[in-house]
């Protein structure tokens, strides 16, 4: 599939890399920090940083997702605010990423910083069926930790 990218910055492409997948084999490739200045998380705090970008998806088969960068998140405790940013196929304004700082230093991002990672993948659109009882299975309603450790 292709994936059309609007720069929304005379940044992008210069100061700031157009995303790209780092390796043949990655799932996903970097979102940058768009940013005139350096922005500084405090511990505990939250900030909504730019990209510089907006995507058009080719239609509702495909979704864009933001996931955390892994070293980030586990190195600094920086990882997107909702956990997994969801873009649909027909939003077209530039892609936003809310992070969060749960560590206990504040964490400053700098301009062009590699700040979470976007990946793109099919949708099922599921035809809703409302019924009175659903099929039995082993596990039945057992919820949290019910299949043990």
């Amino acid at each position: 599939m292709d994936l059309k990218i609007k720069a929304l910055s005379p940044k992008i492409g210069t100061e700031i890399p157009t995303p790209f997948y780092a390796t043949g084999g990655a799932a996903a490739m970097d979102l940058h920090a768009c940013i005139e200045e350096a922005v500084t998380i405090p511990a505990g705090g939250r900030a909504v940083i730019p990209t510089g970008i907006a995507i058009a998806l080719p239609s509702a088969d495909y979704v864009a997702l933001i996931f955390a960068r892994s070293g980030l998140g586990v190195k600094h405790g920086i990882a997107p605010a909702n956990c997994v940013g969801v873009i649909d196929s027909d939003y077209r304004g530039e892609l936003l990423v809310g992070l969060q700082n749960s560590s206990d230093v504040a964490y400053t991002i700098q301009p062009a910083d590699r700040i979470a990672q976007l990946m793109i993948t099919p949708v099922i659109q599921a035809q809703i069926q409302m019924v009175e009882e659903l099929d039995d299975t082993t596990r039945g309603a057992g919820g949290f930790g019910s299949t043990g450790m």
